[in-house]
């Protein structure tokens, strides 16, 4: 019974660990996916549209309303651009407008990418469920890091505060990383300690993991 005990103590002790460990491990692969083809996207829409500098446009991720209070479709100019330049060279499973009017778009591995309702410059990528992960936490900026990862597309920033991201493709978000001294404990730079670290949770990273 004291066997039977302490083997009850140590499987409570180390399950949790080992839940941790494989979400940690899911989030990172698909992270580094996403980040791969994401940007293999970008290449190929450079090949039929020419320099990204050109074609990136900075439009708001809303979709408008008819008097009925129905969605009208092609009205979503995020969502318009983004089925032009990228969606053609990804593995899309699915998109959809949510209740907010902003669009997202799933990928056969379980999660999903969406522009912010504001602009096409900053992205949340979901490893897992988006439907999930918003409802646990609002705003969604509390869940970076835990359940939804920040990246910023914006190759045309010129001043030095956009210097990780001026000419680039999509990256984690490092806006104004070079001013700040604890990157592991701000939730906007958790993707990028995560890249910074081969694509591995470190071990000082701060928060939680799901997916």
């Amino acid at each position: 019974m004291i066997t039977l005990g302490v083997i009850g103590i140590i499987a409570a002790m180390t399950l949790p660990s080992l839940i941790q460990r494989n979400n940690n491990k899911v989030v990172e692969t698909r992270l580094k996916k996403f980040y791969t083809s994401i940007n293999q996207a970008i290449l190929m829409a450079e090949k039929d549209y020419g320099d990204k500098k050109y074609w990136y446009q900075d439009v708001t991720n809303t979709t408008q309303k008819d008097e009925d209070g129905n969605f009208i479709k092609g009205s979503n100019k995020a969502e318009l651009w983004f089925n032009q330049y990228l969606a053609p060279y990804l593995n899309i499973l699915r998109s959809e407008t949510l209740n907010d009017g902003t669009f997202v778009v799933y990928f056969p591995d379980g999660s999903a990418l969406q522009p912010v309702d504001h602009t096409t410059r900053d992205w949340n990528f979901y490893p897992g469920s988006l439907e999930k992960c918003r409802k646990k936490y609002k705003p969604i900026t509390n869940a970076y890091g835990i359940c939804v990862f920040p990246f910023i597309f914006y190759p045309t920033g010129t001043n030095e505060d956009w210097q990780y991201h001026y000419n680039k493709g999509m990256e984690p978000y490092k806006y104004r990383m070079h001013k700040i001294n604890d990157l592991y404990s701000n939730k906007f730079y958790s993707t990028a300690v995560i890249q910074m670290n081969n694509w591995s949770v470190p071990k000082q990273y701060r928060f939680k993991i799901s997916y």
